[in-house]
């Protein structure tokens, strides 16, 4: 972990770092001026064919300046044991995946990666449990770096759209 990955005073997503799927570590301020959907993903999952619906979205709006961020994770039901390769691999192969993916993290727990603390101290689940329930959880954070909403497992991408689109109405700062 970089001391940006774990500062634990982070204004904006912009502030954190993490690891692409290939190892490279990535500062998110590469995604400043950007909307984001921040998304735990899993290969073996009832919701893992959200991943179509994922790159569709962001097919539709990348021009403008939105980013899928898919960061696998193991911890519920463990649906995502592959490897790095093997993950890039599924999701190229059976979803024609662009989007940029990451490193697999934990979303929940002492081991958490600080992206994920902070999105969840950001936007809260339901009834107030910060805790991510399940895998396909979806943060939106705005152009600014600030999360906007929260998203369950079983919202799909496509009902997101309207808000995404919203959000990329307001200019970049």
């Amino acid at each position: 972990m970089t001391k940006r990955e774990g500062a634990s005073q982070s204004n904006t997503v912009y502030d954190f770092t993490a690891t692409s799927i290939a190892g490279e570590v990535i500062p998110l301020s590469r995604y400043a001026g950007h909307v984001l959907l921040v998304v735990n993903v899993a290969s073996r999952c009832g919701y893992t064919p959200q991943y179509r619906e994922l790159e569709h979205v962001y097919r539709s709006h990348r021009e403008r300046g939105f980013a899928v961020l898919g960061f696998p994770c193991n911890q519920f039901g463990r649906q995502e044991p592959g490897s790095h390769d093997e993950i890039q691999s599924f999701c190229s192969e059976t979803y024609d995946v662009t989007f940029p993916l990451f490193s697999k993290v934990d979303v929940n727990g002492s081991a958490a990666h600080p992206l994920f603390v902070h999105l969840k101290s950001r936007k809260g689940g339901w009834l107030g449990i910060d805790a991510i329930k399940w895998n396909f959880t979806k943060f939106l954070v705005d152009r600014r770096g600030d999360v906007i909403g929260r998203f369950g497992p079983g919202d799909r991408p496509q009902t997101i759209e309207p808000q995404i689109v919203r959000a990329l109405e307001v200019p970049p700062a």
